[in-house]
């Protein structure tokens, strides 16, 4: 069983940033790819950022490429989302989540391939 327990969200003022880490139970933490997904209040979840097993690969929403950062550190079991210049737009819960075993090739994994997910932490932007 494999746990992810999300960290860092918070109430920040547009143009502001925050950094998320999501750090995971268990030994096998650095043969999966992560992924990180927002779900705001009436929408359904979506896809933000993922990076491969490795860290070599990243992949990001057309919404948040060039102010998000997607990272991990394997010494740590932790993923992190450095999210810079956020906007209103960007208040939603955001979920951390397992991907496939040794993916490399994060931008055409498909979303039933993340199985474990974290319980979610709120980022909330004002204006």
């Amino acid at each position: 069983q494999v746990q992810l327990v999300e960290s860092g969200g918070g109430l920040v003022q547009a143009g502001g940033s925050l950094r998320l880490s999501c750090t995971a139970s268990g030994r096998t933490f650095s043969s999966y790819a992560m992924g990180w997904f927002r779900q705001a209040p009436g929408k359904e979840r979506e896809f933000v950022a993922a990076i491969s097993w490795s860290g070599v690969s990243t992949y990001y929403a057309d919404s948040v490429k060039g102010r998000f950062t997607i990272s991990r550190d394997n010494s740590k079991n932790t993923v992190y989302l450095q999210m810079n210049s956020l906007q209103p737009e960007d208040t939603a819960v955001y979920y951390c989540a397992r991907g496939g075993y040794r993916r490399d090739r994060v931008r055409s994994a498909p979303k039933s391939e993340y199985d474990y997910w974290g319980q979610g932490t709120q980022v909330t932007v004002s204006s």
